[in-house]
């Protein structure tokens, strides 16, 4: 068996709970309102506590697994240490596509905020600028993290000043579609879970944090915590300041809350840091499929070279390379604007695979009951599969090539091996 390089970890408290929390307040909390606002209505904070709710059954599960499996990967490694090789590779490969998919999106993001009409260039250079971060090692990662997070949170508090001072906009219309029903929340909170997926990354950086066992689930359940406390008081400060066919129709819903109150001459600071959530989230994203990738090619579940481990900073450099390479790809041939309910059905299925894992454990925290594992299981599969069809099958399909290239590259070492002569 081939012994790979290992990371070093360099990771405390602080670091990782700052790298989940930026990657929660990425680039989601500027957009991700409004496409809830049109599901679900007035229940907006109805849907948002509901994807809370089952991020917290999920953090739990990952923080169980974490600790017992301090290495990188995340439920790719879970997955197939208490499941087995295939449920392993099926969270993998959804995290993998589903999140290249989110960083191509996050950095063409970062293109329309600061160069409108330059958006796909100024979104290759970020993704060719924050690889290099990510090569220089991973405290670096977390250092520039760090202050991109406080960029972000110094925005959200404008936003939330501008939308107590008013003056509130008048309300004048309705919201069209499901908004409000029972059937709304559902897709409404699975949407708004992509938002909440961010404590992944530290998972996915198990091997490079300090007593994993300690550190890894007070980091995941600390930034679980902040993200939802602030995207509730978020949500109710906008249902307040905008009406809910406005915030629903918005395409910039906090730039648009501080636009239309007295603090209006604050709304280039709002660009500014929703530039500075895009290139947070990219870079938290890069991070995490980059070590994902490490670890689905030190099983063969990918390519071989993406395993290596070099460089003055031990860092995977290779697949940190091939994701970039990836992202630039989709930035010149797709719209990626249209991908978070794709994501979300990748992740969702990712953390139904981690519930799962933890329902297995045999020692667990007093916190952690099996019961616990399983309300996160069904409610990853539910709101899976009640998102928008198109994103729901379109994932679904992604999952299912992965799936049969894996058999046929399966059966094809098989037959080697069964050559005369091979062993």
């Amino acid at each position: 068996m081939t012994k790979h390089r290992q990371l070093q970890r360099r990771l405390g408290v602080a670091d990782a709970t700052a790298i989940g929390l930026g990657s929660m307040l990425g680039a989601g909390v500027f957009v991700v309102f409004a496409p809830a606002a049109r599901l679900a209505g007035e229940l907006l904070l109805v849907a948002i506590a509901l994807a809370g709710a089952v991020a917290y059954c999920n953090a739990v599960a990952s923080a169980q697994l974490a600790a017992k499996y301090p290495q990188s990967g995340g439920t790719y490694v879970y997955g197939r240490n208490q499941l087995g090789e295939w449920p392993g590779f099926l969270a993998g490969w959804g995290f993998v596509t589903g999140k290249s998919a989110s960083c191509a999106a996050m950095a063409l993001t970062f293109g329309q905020y600061v160069a409108p009409g330059h958006a796909t260039p100024v979104a290759i250079a970020a993704v060719a600028a924050l690889t290099g971060v990510n090569l220089l090692g991973i405290t670096r990662t977390a250092f520039l993290t760090r202050i991109l997070l406080a960029v972000v949170l110094a925005t959200l508090a404008v936003v939330a000043a501008a939308s107590l001072l008013g003056p509130h906009v008048p309300d004048g219309g309705t919201v069209s579609g499901q908004a409000g029903s029972g059937w709304g929340i559902l897709p409404a909170a699975g949407l708004v879970f992509f938002a909440f997926a961010g404590y992944a990354r530290i998972a996915t950086l198990g091997e490079e944090v300090k007593d994993p066992a300690r550190v890894i689930p007070r980091a995941i359940l600390g930034a679980l915590a902040g993200a939802l406390v602030i995207y509730l008081l978020l949500g109710a400060l906008l249902l307040a300041h905008l009406p809910v066919h406005v915030l629903a129709s918005s395409t910039a819903p906090l730039l648009d809350a501080v636009e239309q109150s007295r603090l209006a001459a604050g709304a280039p600071a709002v660009q500014a840091g929703a530039a500075a959530a895009s290139l947070g989230a990219l870079l938290a994203l890069i991070t995490g499929v980059g070590r994902t990738a490490m670890a689905m090619a030190r099983e063969r579940d990918l390519p071989g070279p993406l395993a290596r481990v070099g460089g003055r900073h031990p860092v995977p450099a290779t697949a940190e390379l091939a994701v970039a390479a990836v992202v630039v790809l989709l930035l010149l041939t797709t719209d990626v604007l249209t991908v978070v309910g794709f994501s979300s059905f990748g992740v969702l299925v990712y953390y139904a695979v981690t519930n799962a894992a933890a329902f297995t454990l045999g020692d667990r925290p007093r916190h952690a009951p099996r019961w616990l594992n399983a309300a996160g299981l069904a409610g990853c599969l539910v709101l899976a599969f009640t998102l928008p069809p198109a994103s729901a099958l379109g994932m679904a399909a992604v999952m299912a090539a992965g799936l049969a290239g894996r058999a046929a590259v399966l059966a094809f070492r098989k037959r080697r091996l069964r050559r005369p002569g091979k062993r």
